[in-house]
């Protein structure tokens, strides 16, 4: 069950950095200030569902990785070490401070400053996070193939 859970919570983590990342270049290029105020409250309210997704994503990486030796699990918690730091205290302060300056209309240089922050620390994220993905499926096959030889 702590495989499935992992990879159903890295994976729906992963689609919801993506969506945010589509959305706001997408509003950014095709939307109005109304529909940059709507995105980025969608984002705060979306952070309810993606934080615990993160959570439940690094404790069964954690408990499943526990007492490994495989190089793929330390290069996974080596990118945990960056992803969470990011995304805490880069990524959630900017999206708050997105919406409120959105929903006040101000959409100013210091607003689209931290837009850019935002974009980069989420590629950098999501980057990192696809993958901690790739490398957890190369565990899991070598794994399978280790139990059909043995």
């Amino acid at each position: 069950m702590g495989g499935k859970l992992h990879g159903l919570a890295g994976g729906l983590a992963l689609v919801i950095i993506a969506c945010f990342l589509a959305a706001t270049v997408a509003v950014e290029l095709f939307g109005d200030a109304s529909a940059v105020a709507a995105v980025k409250r969608a984002i705060l309210w979306a952070l309810a569902v993606l934080i615990p997704c993160l959570v439940a994503a690094g404790a069964s990486g954690t408990r499943l990785g526990r007492g490994w030796r495989n190089g793929l699990i330390a290069l996974k918690k080596r990118r945990m070490a960056i992803i969470a730091p990011v995304g805490l205290f880069v990524l959630v302060p900017a999206a708050a401070f997105l919406a409120v300056r959105a929903g006040d209309g101000r959409l100013d240089t210091g607003f689209y400053a931290v837009q850019v922050v935002e974009l980069v620390a989420g590629a950098v994220n999501f980057t990192l996070l696809a993958m901690n993905m790739r490398d957890g499926l190369a565990i899991v096959r070598r794994r399978a193939i280790g139990a059909a030889a043995g």
